[in-house]
């Protein structure tokens, strides 16, 4: 794939200064920001390659490595399709999303540790509360959540992606139990626990002292007014989208790949870049998928990039029911038995095993990770370490 021509990082390192000045940032929005400035330039240092053939020469410079870096996530991606392998149960699987309304979207900007876990929480407890049920499925179900906070347009829009695989063990785990193919559990059903469940766990943590309130919201934070508030949040239908969109197992883990390791943008939809504008293609999923270009102040197109750091070690991929990190090994073996899958201590040994990069880049792309761009023939080899470049200070005007 060709480099874009406008980066994301090109339009941090052109206005972050000035975007500073003007608006706030915390610490941590300022740690992605640095990161969007120097990934993949001298600042970090690289090395410089040699062709052994037609002594062609390149310099690549490190990434950064940041979670939110629009250009350090495609090796992240294979590995983590890799180590998932070994977990991908036969059968179908159901596609089961969590959306929050406006004014809880609100609230979680300024609360994002607190809201967040309160999203993932109820989200898995509606699932497995209803499917354990014996009016519904009566089984003990498995799913992986990504949190994804973002919309075609950048703007807050925080949801949780769930993946179920369609079925469960049986409370004593003697057999699996199947879902209807097309259909998971009723959707009215798992919006109206979804919202008691949310707003119950809300009520708490205001009662516990651990939200905090800005702005617009400063008028919440008074023990008369918030349980008003969520009595108004009750009034609304919330939403909660579910479907069976995969044809086989391979589909799955492809799908997931796309929201475990994805940022706000990626670099191919920006179109133009200027002192003044930044233009980027989104689609407007309320008029039948239309793509649309969208332009923005430099500032604006930041503010709405930074919305989306999230609070430093917060993990926005998470499991539960049968696949949670502290049984998952033990109940997927039994999944896999009742499933008759072959030898499921070995297939998930196996996975565990880490591949090196340049292995998986030539398993990605047919080609090894050597080759030299020019000649195609020659291997590049390093002749050359750039240590990296201390950065001057910036100012802070604050």
């Amino acid at each position: 794939m060709n480099r874009p021509l406008f980066e994301v990082g090109d339009i941090f390192r052109t206005h972050a200064a000035s975007y500073i000045e003007a608006y706030s940032a915390s610490a941590q929005q300022r740690r992605v920001m640095r990161a969007f400035e120097q990934c993949r330039t001298a600042a970090l240092g690289g090395h410089v390659d040699k062709c052994d053939h037609c002594r062609h020469r390149r310099v690549s410079y490190n990434s950064c490595r940041n979670r939110h870096c629009t250009k350090c996530q495609a090796m992240a991606r294979a590995r983590w399709l890799d180590a998932r392998q070994a977990e991908l149960l036969p059968g179908h699987y159901f596609h089961v999303v969590f959306t929050v309304p406006d004014g809880i979207a609100a609230l979680a900007l300024q609360n994002q540790q607190v809201v967040y876990d309160i999203l993932f929480r109820t989200a898995g407890q509606t699932m497995t509360s209803i499917a354990a049920d014996p009016r519904h499925l009566g089984a003990e179900i498995g799913y992986l959540a990504v949190l994804h906070t973002w919309g075609q347009n950048l703007l807050h829009h925080p949801h949780v992606h769930c993946v179920v695989p369609g079925g469960g063990l049986s409370p004593d785990g003697s057999r699996w139990v199947r879902t209807r193919k097309r259909f998971f559990l009723p959707v009215k059903v798992l919006s109206r626990r979804f919202r008691y469940l949310f707003l119950k766990s809300l009520q708490q943590a205001f009662d516990d002292g651990r939200l905090s309130f800005f702005g617009d919201l400063a008028h919440l934070d008074k023990p008369a007014t918030f349980p008003s508030w969520i009595r108004a949040q009750r009034q609304h239908e919330w939403v909660v989208y579910s479907k069976r969109p995969f044809g086989s197992p391979e589909q799955v883990l492809k799908y997931l790949a796309r929201y475990t390791h994805r940022v706000a943008i990626s670099n191919q939809r920006i179109t133009n870049v200027t002192d003044h504008q930044v233009d980027f293609i989104w689609k407007d999923y309320r008029n039948g998928y239309t793509r649309r270009t969208m332009a923005l102040h430099p500032h604006e197109f930041m503010r709405r990039m930074l919305m989306h750091v999230l609070p430093r070690r917060f993990v926005r991929i998470r499991y539960g029911g049968f696949m949670a990190n502290r049984h998952r090994t033990e109940k997927f073996v039994r999944c896999r038995e009742l499933l008759k899958v072959p030898k499921p201590a070995q297939t998930l040994a196996k996975s565990a095993e880490p591949v090196d990069w340049r292995e998986r880049y030539e398993q990605l792309t047919g080609l090894p990770a050597d080759l030299c761009p020019e000649c195609r023939q020659g291997r590049m080899i390093c002749v050359e370490v750039l240590l990296p470049i201390r950065p001057v200070p910036r100012m802070d005007s604050s």
